[in-house]
């Protein structure tokens, strides 16, 4: 297929609104719209009933066929196919062709009364001929199953008006969609835009009877949207709601809740829902990987740091006095819905310091997210969540989470349980992780990253790894975040033996991910003391 190719590709039922919804979505998008019925009756001169009855179904297939083929490799808007169209063979694989260079398929699905009733009043529709009514739902029976395993969105329109149906179809349209697989792990997608929060219930599935919700307080709205979401999905809800930030991490909090999904009858087909920060989502995974030995979980993460780290790539714990998720799992989730509208409710200081881990991406793997950060450092630093949704901030932060996410999936991918690759995830971390325990965690975890990633900087220059310039440009990136880049809190001793308990370290060997150039990550171990004394100094500001 060539560079260009529609946006979308609707297909759904007769009288589906395939051609208004289409419409209306192209509008919204500032799209041209293509109708491929009205485009084939211009090619043969004739209504689509005459042409039926004049040369029969097959005919009508082949050009039917032949057209959409022409339109999917030179049309750059948004096309809507006729209802029978999908069943085509030849159309399957121009459809599955154009789905594999990156396409949007999208199943409009309406209410089938609503659907069966449009579609009999229109009239002109050879398939429907006879008993309109009995037609449709024979038409259905066959066709839905193979919509859904041709379409790889669905837009449920079920109770909406043709623009909220159109506004619900292009934000699942611009939604963008990371695969998570390995060797290790059952494949899960990880969907970033707004409105990816309403795949809950397709994601949970029909096994859960029971759903528990587990949020905190400051996300009480985006926690009320998944109830909402759950309740329509048919589920049972137990809400749940822990303290915010770490202070939600504990085995007391971990405790309680496994003490309130055993009175509520938890079995091991029954589900965890996650909803807030890093925190949440992490609580939320481990208290998954330990209900009966393991149930199903979804992540929602609210804020940008849970949306490119915590939520994704399986590691879930806890926390306890002695150090930083010192007691987890590594344990998959069904999926990740990383919904952009829930940025809009969070205050400038939680949105920037998830820019840490950000750069971080950038740094040990992926030089654009570096140029995007410099680029648009001003609006990022900024940040006003009031205005996020209808700025032109937001499609600039959705790459930075996609970039960031697939960064995080490829060391995910390689090296589940944390034992090679994934290390490198941990860039910044060592002296980060214990900024965050020196200070009894009211340092958010971007910014200790922040720090740590500095440090890590003059260590590996201190090694003879990388030279002063960049070093100096991770202090000016940083910076021009709003990011710290120092840190006067604990003394080297205190630092020392907390780098000691760090995960990476083996025995009494300290490990450190240090890079010798941008993109390429090295470990090292057991560094001179005099050296990672003199780092330390070095980001004392």
């Amino acid at each position: 297929m060539g560079a260009t190719r529609p946006r979308a590709v609707i297909i759904g039922m007769m009288g589906a609104g395939k051609t208004r919804v289409g419409r209306e979505t192209a509008q919204l998008m500032g799209l041209p719209f293509a109708d491929a019925d009205l485009d084939i009756e211009r090619e043969v001169g004739m209504p689509i009933p005459e042409y039926f009855s004049r040369y029969g179904e097959p005919a009508f297939r082949r050009v039917e066929s032949e057209l959409i083929a022409r339109v999917v490799g030179s049309f750059d808007g948004i096309f809507s196919l006729g209802g029978g169209a999908p069943m085509t063979p030849a159309v399957q694989e121009t459809l599955a062709g154009y789905v594999a260079d990156g396409g949007r398929v999208v199943y409009l699905m309406a209410d089938p009364r609503e659907a069966m009733e449009r579609a009999s009043r229109g009239g002109g529709r050879p398939m429907l001929d006879g008993d309109a009514n009995a037609r449709w739902k024979a038409l259905y029976a066959q066709r839905d199953p193979v919509f859904r395993r041709v379409a790889n969105v669905h837009v449920r329109t079920y109770g909406l008006t043709p623009l909220q149906a159109a506004r619900k179809m292009r934000d699942m349209i611009e939604e963008r969609v990371v695969p998570v697989t390995g060797a290790a792990i059952e494949p899960y997608e990880v969907r970033i835009g707004e409105g990816a929060m309403g795949h809950l219930p397709e994601v949970l599935g029909d096994g859960p009877v029971r759903v528990a919700l587990i949020h905190t307080q400051p996300v009480q709205r985006h926690s009320d949207h998944a109830r909402a979401l759950l309740r329509q999905g048919g589920y049972e809800v137990t809400d749940i709601m822990i303290p915010d930030a770490e202070a939600g991490k504990t085995v007391d909090v971990a405790n309680r809740i496994w003490q309130r999904l055993g009175e509520d009858g938890f079995t091991r087909s029954d589900a965890i829902v996650g909803v807030g920060g890093g925190a949440a989502t992490d609580l939320a995974g481990f208290i998954a990987a330990t209900w009966m030995r393991g149930v199903r979980y979804v992540n929602c993460p609210t804020s940008l740091l849970a949306m490119v780290d915590a939520s994704t790539g399986g590691k879930t714990g806890i926390n306890t006095p002695q150090g930083k998720n010192l007691v987890g799992s590594f344990y998959t989730p069904a999926g990740v819905l990383a919904d952009v509208r829930t940025l809009s409710s969070l205050p400038n200081d939680i949105f920037v310091e998830g820019l840490g881990e950000v750069a971080k991406s950038g740094f040990i793997m992926d030089d654009a997210i570096l140029r995007i950060l410099e680029e648009h450092a001003d609006g990022l630093r900024g940040f006003d969540g009031a205005a996020f949704l209808d700025s032109p901030l937001k499609p600039v932060v959705a790459e930075l989470i996609e970039r960031t996410v697939r960064v995080k999936v490829r060391h995910v991918s390689a090296d589940l349980r944390e034992k090679g690759m994934r290390e490198f995830l941990n860039y910044g971390h060592t002296l980060g992780h214990a900024i965050e325990q020196i200070e009894h965690f009211r340092w958010r975890h971007g910014n200790a990253v922040a720090v740590g990633m500095v440090y890590a900087a003059e260590l590996s220059r201190l090694l003879g790894h990388i030279d002063d310039d960049l070093v100096d440009y991770h202090r000016t990136l940083l910076s021009s975040l709003g990011l710290p880049t120092s840190w006067r809190g604990g003394t080297f001793d205190q630092v020392l033996a907390l780098m000691h308990r760090d995960k990476k370290a083996r025995g009494n060997t300290l490990r450190f991910v240090l890079l010798d150039r941008v993109g390429h990550v090295i470990h090292v171990e057991n560094p001179p003391q005099d050296a990672v004394r003199e780092a330390f100094e070095r980001i004392r500001g």
